[in-house]
């Protein structure tokens, strides 16, 4: 009887670890690219990434379903701990006395990756969530896993999972709507820029 690629994997068979390699690798990278907003800091994690799966196969339990949720679940880790260790890294450069501020990282993410104004907002409103709502955002949104399999990733249930992506998408769309309105007019409703009058207009009203 032939064992399933769940099976090999557990037992230590570095083919399995290749085949979930190819399988995934390409999406686990969009993943961390979107998350970190560095193609080098992204490779870097998907590294991390297949190298914590395979320190991790012994703790795969018995049975067919597909190792994707389990292998972002370990992705969302990895990013979390790279981003964190970011956010140090920039408070130890803060603490030396760098003449020139530390550049923030939401604001760095939108430079380095300008997909649009739109996607911008969201990207720079994103660390404005809870840590749980990012993770269902970037799981469902990003990455397209379904309820069932974000849960899974996460260790959480299904329904807490439909929650928390519904606060996220509730409260994402605010704040992106309102930094799009105040980049677009900085000096806010009834100012004088450039000899002209600067009259502010919300996101609503641009999409009807």
């Amino acid at each position: 009887m032939e064992l399933s690629q769940r099976a090999r994997l557990c037992a230590g068979d570095r083919s399995a670890l290749g085949e979930l390699f190819d399988a995934h690798a390409q999406a686990v990278y969009a993943y961390a690219q979107r998350t970190l907003g560095d193609w080098a800091a992204a490779e870097d994690a998907v590294s991390l990434t297949y190298l914590e799966a395979w320190r991790l196969r012994g703790k795969l339990h018995e049975g067919d379903e597909s190792l994707r949720p389990w292998l972002f679940g370990i992705a969302t880790n990895v990013l979390h701990n790279t981003a964190r260790a970011t956010r140090r890294h920039k408070a130890a450069m803060a603490r030396l006395g760098e003449r020139e501020p530390v550049e923030d990282f939401a604001e760095g993410l939108v430079t380095r990756i300008d997909a649009g104004a739109e996607l911008a907002a969201v990207r720079r409103a994103l660390p404005s969530l809870r840590r749980s709502e990012r993770e269902v955002f970037r799981l469902c949104v990003w990455v397209g896993l379904d309820y069932a399999s974000a849960a899974e990733a996460l260790g959480v249930p299904v329904g807490t999972v439909r929650s928390r992506l519904s606060r996220a998408r509730t409260r994402l769309r605010a704040l992106a709507e309102k930094e799009l309105t105040n980049r677009r007019d900085p000096t806010g409703p009834g100012q004088v820029r450039d000899g002209g009058l600067v009259a502010a207009r919300s996101m609503q009203g641009e999409n009807r």
